[in-house]
């Protein structure tokens, strides 16, 4: 089920990302459609790219906090620091 206030929160936080990774030299887009997703390119080589996705989840004190996932599922790194995980991609994506 679509819900409006966490695909607006999903959204800005991978927009956030897309222009941290850009700063990287690894150009990426938004996939709109539900649920967005972003999807990073390797330069020079188009044809690889990862997905990365964005959920929410309480977190010990119940509050709710949004992380950034790599396509397999693992947790990537917490929402709030997009520099943080845009250094985490561009470091596992230069050594492709």
């Amino acid at each position: 089920m679509q819900d409006g206030a966490h695909d607006h929160a999903r959204s800005y936080f991978l927009y956030r990302l897309a222009t941290e990774l850009d700063g990287h030299g690894f150009p990426a887009t938004i996939k709109t459609t539900y649920p967005a997703a972003l999807h990073v390119y390797i330069p020079g080589a188009t044809m690889l790219a990862e997905s990365i996705d964005c959920f929410a989840r309480t977190d010990d004190a119940g509050r709710l906090r949004w992380y950034y996932r790599w396509s397999w599922g693992e947790l990537l790194h917490d929402a709030t620091d997009a520099p943080g995980a845009a250094a985490k991609i561009a470091e596992v994506l230069a050594a492709r």
